[in-house]
């Protein structure tokens, strides 16, 4: 990248870092707090909505870019509105809860609008193997966005998880595409990077301030929508991006389904994530954020392996497969030995 870009992420890191501290004054003048309840992974009111100053500064950087040339119009026009309509309804969330119902249809209307612009993920390849999805990709890289959104808010429950998932996926993400000569997905991979960087000082252990759901799903578009772009670019293929994203994904997934098959009112919030289970099993919320981030480096090296090496795609994608899994397990047998050493 040019060293005015190399200036203009180090400004977007500054503005996320100061926005975030005036969102934080703004929400404790005016009581915008979180507080704890019986299902909360915090102990204390803490403000919400700090990641409204990502969001601004994704957006404004987006903008900014379209203006310098170093994005195409096409790609601001994709991301502004459906991105400005995230964080706006992520906001409105924060200050007062909207009906699951109206949420869901922002978040399919705001995916359809960026599959539209960018085009869906056509096959999931690994090395020489390729699935084509056929009349499948549309719809499903629809879905594969608003999953994105939402599991992205449910793993924002404890202390820097969220933003450090976003730093580390999307700095991987702007070094792959870099790489390749993608300078245009490289770049808006490290503004998001950028972003999140400001934010996390403020929110990790013990956080001065959440970022709400402004901020958790608009993460979840933004990279979505990245994936979107720099797969049909063919920088950075979809199967990659699950890799990078495997904590996440792997986490929100299984206990879905772990819920759904107990029958589980879906609607209701609830504790059982690996990484809250990990915390509730007495593990620091540090702890638990920085174990996800060395998760996250791993993975990518896997990625980077798999790219540089396509016949090891399948073994380095299994691989990851393996550690999510493993650690899934390990943070259930932990918490099932707590749950025993409390009945005795």
């Amino acid at each position: 990248m040019s060293v005015t870009a190399g200036g203009v992420l180090i400004l977007a890191l500054v503005l996320s870092w100061w926005g975030t501290g005036w969102v934080r004054q703004f929400a404790i003048e005016r009581a915008l707090l979180d507080v704890p309840s019986e299902r909360s992974s915090h102990t204390t009111p803490t403000p919400r909505g700090g990641g409204l100053a990502i969001a601004g500064v994704v957006l404004l950087g987006v903008l900014v870019a379209a203006l310098g040339g170093w994005v195409r119009w096409k790609v601001a026009v994709a991301l502004l509105p459906s991105g400005a309509a995230m964080a706006f309804l992520g906001w409105l969330d924060d200050r007062r809860s909207l009906r699951a119902g109206v949420r869901l249809l922002v978040h399919f209307v705001a995916a359809s609008w960026v599959v539209y612009w960018f085009g869906p993920v056509r096959a999931i390849s690994m090395g020489a193997a390729s699935l084509n999805l056929g009349r499948l990709a549309t719809p499903l890289s629809i879905v594969g966005v608003v999953w994105l959104v939402n599991l992205f808010n449910f793993m924002d429950g404890i202390d820097g998880i969220a933003a450090a998932e976003a730093l580390i996926v999307s700095a991987a993400a702007a070094f792959f595409c870099w790489r390749v000569g993608e300078v245009e997905a490289a770049w808006l991979a490290a503004l998001i990077a950028a972003a999140s960087a400001g934010f996390l000082p403020w929110n990790w252990m013990p956080a001065r301030i959440f970022m709400g759901d402004a901020g958790s799903t608009f993460l979840g578009f933004m990279l979505g929508s990245l994936a979107l772009l720099a797969d049909r670019r063919g920088a950075l293929p979809a199967a990659a991006w699950i890799v990078l994203l495997g904590v996440f994904i792997g986490d929100a997934t299984l206990t879905l389904v772990r819920r759904v098959v107990r029958r589980e009112r879906l609607a209701v919030a609830h504790r059982t994530h690996a990484y809250q289970r990990a915390v509730q099993s007495g593990w620091s919320h540090a702890r638990v954020s920085g174990a996800v981030t060395i998760l996250n480096v791993t993975f990518a090296a896997l990625v980077w392996g798999a790219l540089a090496h396509p016949v090891w795609a399948p073994a380095a994608y299994g691989l990851a497969v393996g550690l999510a899994v493993a650690a899934y397990l390990a943070v259930e047998v932990r918490a099932k030995r707590l749950g025993r050493s409390h009945a005795l």
